[in-house]
């Protein structure tokens, strides 16, 4: 995600508790959202029906990231211990193809996967709730889109948060004047204080509460969507949002010292590069080696480089491209990988390539997390990639729309605009979905629901997610402090640490300079990670929501 963490205040020195809850939690970057949530808990709905609740609610509340113009990833795990994922990615619109964003010359045209009309994938949210709802929910749509709607029609108080998202956009909401009367007040940001009203989008939740969810992309709202995009020429059409279909996957599972870890697997990276991760670094003593210190730094950085460098090479959509899913968390590919990683030097980018898994075959994000009286758990990461999407809102729909289509390599091997090199793997391809690096994770002890976690942060959101599960498991810490705790990223190329203020002391730095690394010239926050976890002794549910957003974790 793009947005400016500058918006954090916390100190890294101490951290609150996590919030304690009898019976169920939700965390997310809102509390609004957050207390739709409990409400839903509190009426008897359970995780899924409480986890679409707060999706919706987001799309209102944290217009920045919540979307229903976007898509998203969902691990499951029910009481009964069934773990599946709802795989809810925008796809490519049946115009695109591989060089839709080069020019003649095969250079990219610049900006023109991030914003505008052609920037869009077809939405996937409304679709990948309404599967999980239906499926594994226990109440209707019209029950948990209600609350949704009626934030839109009467309007919330804006916090903080979305004031200096809205400010730090405001540029780019300024493109498009549908866009800009809606988000920006008289052509300036709203202001903490003021009550945001969304009529229009308060309208078109309303027509997926009386024709249900499918009106989305049969409906008034589908031709709202076909409309906008063919007076800017744009490629999503009716057929298109008809044929678009969320896909109920196998979750990547996977197991680090003892524990086991519930992932997501492809058109999602993260699930993958998270596990090959965690393979490669259970071969050290991390907990001896100490939090923060420049050995146990060192081995991240060295396991976080080449992970990416293979997600770069094999990553795509599997109903496309074979991808080498079992060789990539093999533990033998993971054993030949950390044999290429000197503890006392860095490896340079250049020099690391990809592996060969094959013969071991066998950004604009945000993240929340529902556990409930039961035992159900929902950990939802959803997205419409950089801040406010591709800036685009739908005349008349009054939602955002994505770039997602930049999450495509636009040309393979050049960098996106993270900065993360991709290959053909994930090159343009009519209705298929790019790779992602959310990683929504559910994390087992002795066969039981341990925590939850996720973030958004583009592809900071894979190491922020391996981070927090090794500061649970290796250094004991609790879910509060293991996501307050300061971050470290690497993502091959570039060549260089990301790292948080105050994160590394000037000790550990030279340590890490001298071996070879290469910092960035500042630092930034990574991340906005929200996370429940069952207390062992009591069965309470801890929740933890990050402080970098000022995130809220709310429970009854």
């Amino acid at each position: 995600m793009l947005l400016a963490l500058a918006l954090v205040t916390a100190s890294f020195a101490a951290s609150r508790p996590p919030v304690r809850a009898r019976h169920g939690i939700v965390v997310s970057v809102s509390e609004i959202a957050s207390q739709v949530g409990v409400d839903i808990l509190k009426r008897g709905g359970n995780a899924i029906d409480a986890a679409v609740a707060t999706g919706l609610a987001l799309a209102v509340v944290w217009p920045a990231a919540g979307n229903i113009g976007g898509g998203g990833f969902m691990v499951i795990r029910l009481a009964n211990g069934k773990t599946t994922t709802i795989d809810y990615r925008e796809m490519a619109p049946a115009a695109a193809h591989r060089n839709v964003y080069l020019d003649a010359s095969g250079e990219y045209i610049k900006g023109s996967s991030t914003f505008g009309h052609r920037a869009a994938g077809v939405p996937g949210s409304v679709a990948g709730m309404a599967m999980a709802l239906e499926k594994y929910g226990t109440l209707k749509w019209a029950e948990v889109a209600a609350p949704a709607r009626r934030l839109a029609a009467e309007g919330f108080t804006v916090s903080y948060q979305l004031e200096k998202s809205l400010e730090t956009s405001e540029k780019d909401l300024a493109r498009y004047p549908e866009t800009k009367r809606i988000f920006l007040r008289n052509g300036q940001p709203y202001k903490a204080g003021d009550i945001f009203r969304q009529p229009e989008l308060a309208a078109t939740l309303a027509r997926t509460i009386r024709f249900g969810p499918k009106e989305f992309y049969e409906g008034r709202t589908a031709r709202l969507i076909a409309e906008s995009m063919k007076k800017a020429d744009g490629w999503i059409t009716l057929q298109d949002l008809k044929n678009y279909r969320p896909v109920e996957r196998a979750p990547m599972k996977g197991a680090y010292r003892g524990y086991e870890i519930i992932t997501m697997p492809p058109p999602s990276s993260g699930g993958i590069a998270l596990l090959e991760m965690l393979n490669i670094l259970e071969r050290y003593d991390l907990k001896e080696l100490g939090f923060g210190s420049s050995a146990s730094t060192h081995l991240k950085i060295e396991a976080m480089r080449r992970a990416f460098a293979d997600r770069a090479e094999y990553l795509g959509d599997t109903d496309f491209v074979k991808v080498p899913v079992s060789g990539l968390v093999a533990r033998k590919y993971a054993d030949a990988v950390a044999a290429t990683i000197d503890t006392k030097k860095a490896s340079t980018s250049q020099e690391v390539r990809n592996g060969n898994p094959l013969p071991y075959e066998s950004e604009q994000t945000t993240h929340y997390t529902v556990v409930d009286k039961d035992g159900n758990a929902v950990a939802t990461t959803t997205t419409i990639n950089e801040s406010f999407g591709n800036n685009v809102t739908v005349e008349g729909a009054g939602f955002l729309l994505n770039n997602e289509m930049d999450d495509f390599a636009a040309k393979p091997g050049s960098p996106n605009a993270y900065g993360l090199i991709q290959g053909e793997a994930n090159a343009v391809a009519a209705r298929k979905r790019p790779l992602s690096a959310m990683t929504p994770t559910i994390v087992l002890k002795d066969g039981r629901l341990f925590f939850v976690v996720g973030s958004p942060g583009g592809p900071t959101i894979i190491n922020t997610v391996m981070q927090v599960i090794t500061n649970v498991i290796d250094y004991g810490m609790n879910i509060q402090q293991a996501v307050d705790a300061p971050r470290v990223h690497h993502q091959w190329m570039p060549d260089e640490i990301r790292y948080e203020p105050m994160g590394l002391v000037p000790d550990t730095m030279n340590a890490l300079r001298s071996m070879g690394h290469v910092f960035t010239e500042k630092p930034r926050y990574m991340g906005d990670a929200h996370a429940v976890m069952i207390e062992e002794k009591t069965g309470m549910r801890l929740g933890a929501a990050d402080p970098r957003l000022n995130g809220k974790a709310l429970g009854y």
